[in-house]
């Protein structure tokens, strides 16, 4: 069974710096996809960006395209999302999800693994 663990969450001024962490356990990961979602309040959960395990391919969500950077380290099975110029409306708990084998990255229906949430908060 795949374990997420988010970590890195906080607090941070506008125009300012933050990493969150993703540590998956559970599987070899090689065929997943990893994913990062954020969620508002009472909103669905939105595509942030993702990776494919095998290859590194990223994808990203327009709002974030050049100042997000998804990336992952194989040998600690854990996956990174380096926030830049962050923004108020960036504030919103980030998720990390694991999907098996899809083609289809930016929905969060196809991922069937989810670590508990890590809250981004981001002052003006």
């Amino acid at each position: 069974q795949v374990q997420l663990v988010e970590s890195g969450g906080g607090l941070v001024q506008a125009g300012g710096s933050l990493t969150v962490s993703c540590a998956a356990s559970g599987r070899t990961f090689s065929s997943y996809t990893m994913g990062w979602f954020r969620q508002f309040p009472g909103k669905e959960r939105e595509f942030v960006a993702a990776i494919r395990w095998s290859g590194g391919t990223t994808y990203y969500a327009d709002s974030v395209k050049g100042r997000f950077t998804i990336s992952r380290d194989n040998a600690k099975n854990t996956v990174y999302l380096q926030m830049n110029l962050l923004k108020p409306e960036d504030t919103a708990v980030y998720y990390c999800a694991a999907a098996y084998s899809i083609t289809v990255v930016g929905v969060a229906s196809n991922y069937n693994s989810w670590g508990q949430g890590t809250q981004v908060t981001v002052s003006s």
